[in-house]
C-alpha cells in the first residue's frame, strides 16, 4: 500500500478514497484537476501574470504538469478580475493586494492547523458519526470546526472593516496619508533571554507578549499594525492616547521573570497602505526605540510638543544621538506627572536639550 494526497492505493494501483481527499476538496472548493497553463488559460490571465499572482499569495510553484489547481482557484481568479474592471482594485496593483490579502491569513492558517489537527484527531480516537455518512465524508469534527470558523471569521473580518472605516472613512484605495503617532515597542536582550528556553517556554512567553500588547494597544484607542517576534509596531490618531499606549506597555508587561520592555514614539505624516504604514516618521519610531533605556517611552520633537498640550506628563529632553538615518536625533524621555507634581503649563517654552 502507498499514500498520495488525499488518497490510499493498494499495491495493484487501486485507489481508495479517505476523508483527507474530502477534506482537501472542501478546503480547495473542489477537486485538484488543473495545470497551472489550464488554470491561467480559464481565468483569462497571461501565464507570467498567473505566476507573479501565485507568488504574490505566498503559495510555491507547481510543476508544469501537476494538476494542483481547482475550480474555486479559476472563480477565485476571476472574482480578482472582476475588482479590477469594476475599479475597486487599482489596475497594475493586483500583487499588491494579493500580497496584503495573503499574508495576515497564512499568519492564521499556519496556527489554525493545530486546531484542524486536534479535530482529526478527536474524530480517530472514536468521535461519533453522522447518520448517513459514508467512509469519504469530512469527519464530524473537522466538518463542525470549519463552520465555526467560517461564522467567527466573517464576523470578526467585519467588526474591523467597520473600525477602518470609522477610523479613515474616505481612505483611497492607493493608501492614505495621515497624521498618526507611529509606535515600536520591543523586548530588551530578547536574545540572551529566550536562548537557553523550550519551544513551549518560548511559544507562552511569545503569547502573553502579544496578548498584552493587543489588549494596552485597543484600550488605548491604537491599532496594532503587526507584531515581529519581539517587538510591536501600533499607531494612534490621538497623541496623547499613544503616549498613554506607550507608558502602559512596560507597566502593564513587567515582571521579573520577562524581559524589560521598551518604546519609541514618533508623530508626523503617515503613509497607510494595505494595512500597513510607511514614512520616516515609522523609521523615527524604530530608532527611538532602540536608544531607548529599559522600562522607558522616547518620543520625538514633533510629539514631544503635542503633548506638552496635555497635563500630566513630563517631558524631559535627553543628549542628542547619532543613529543610523538620523544623524542628529533629540529623544525626549516622556513619563507621567506624580499627583504632588503641578501639572506643566502647555504655554511655557519648551526646555533647553541638554
Amino acid at each position: 500500500m502507498y499514500r498520495t494526497l488525499g488518497q490510499v492505493h493498494d499495491e495493484d494501483g487501486t485507489r481508495r478514497t479517505e476523508p483527507a481527499a474530502e477534506l482537501d476538496r472542501l478546503l480547495l472548493g473542489g477537486r485538484r484537476r488543473y495545470t497551472r497553463a489550464q488554470v491561467a488559460a480559464l481565468s483569462g490571465m497571461p501565464p507570467d501574470g498567473f505566476r507573479r499572482l501565485w507568488h504574490a499569495l505566498g503559495f510555491r510553484e507547481a510543476a508544469e504538469d501537476d494538476a494542483a489547481f481547482t475550480d474555486g482557484d479559476v472563480a477565485a481568479l476571476h472574482a480578482l478580475a472582476d475588482l479590477v474592471e469594476a475599479g475597486f482594485v487599482v489596475p497594475g496593483t493586483e500583487a499588491s493586494f494579493a500580497r496584503a490579502l495573503a499574508q495576515p491569513l497564512a499568519r492564521l492558517a499556519d496556527w489554525q492547523n493545530a486546531l484542524l489537527t486536534g479535530a482529526l484527531a478527536r474524530d480517530r480516537d472514536g468521535g461519533p458519526a453522522r447518520p448517513g455518512s459514508t467512509p469519504g465524508d469530512v469527519p464530524p469534527a473537522v466538518d463542525a470546526l470549519l463552520s465555526l470558523l467560517r461564522e467567527v471569521q466573517d464576523h470578526v473580518w467585519r467588526r474591523h472593516l467597520a473600525a477602518a472605516v470609522e477610523r479613515a472613512p474616505a481612505a483611497p484605495a492607493g493608501g492614505e496619508e495621515r497624521e498618526l503617532a507611529v509606535g515600536f515597542a520591543d523586548l530588551v536582550g530578547y536574545t540572551t533571554r529566550t536562548r537557553g528556553m523550550s519551544g513551549a517556554e518560548l511559544a507562552v512567553m511569545v503569547e502573553d507578549f502579544e496578548a498584552t500588547a493587543a489588549e494596552v494597544v485597543a484600550r488605548g484607542g491604537g491599532r496594532v499594525v503587526k507584531t515581529v517576534g519581539d517587538g510591536v509596531l501600533f499607531t494612534a490618531a490621538d497623541p496623547a492616547a499613544a503616549a498613554e499606549i506607550g507608558l502602559s506597555l512596560p507597566e502593564r508587561w513587567g515582571a521579573v521573570d520577562r524581559p524589560p520592555l521598551r518604546v519609541g514614539l514618533a508623530h508626523g505624516r503617515v503613509l497607510t497602505r494595505l494595512g500597513d504604514v510607511y514614512s520616516s516618521v515609522v523609521n523615527l519610531a524604530s530608532r527611538l526605540t532602540t536608544v531607548a533605556r529599559a522600562g522607558s517611552v522616547l518620543v520625538d520633537r514633533e510629539l514631544a510638543a503635542r503633548l506638552r498640550q496635555h497635563p500630566g506628563y513630563r517631558i524631559e529632553p535627553l543628549h542628542r544621538r547619532s543613529v543610523r538615518g538620523f544623524d542628529d536625533l533629540q529623544p525626549w524621555l516622556v513619563s507621567r506627572c506624580s499627583e504632588a507634581e503641578e501639572p506643566p503649563d502647555p504655554a511655557a517654552p519648551p526646555d533647553r536639550p541638554l
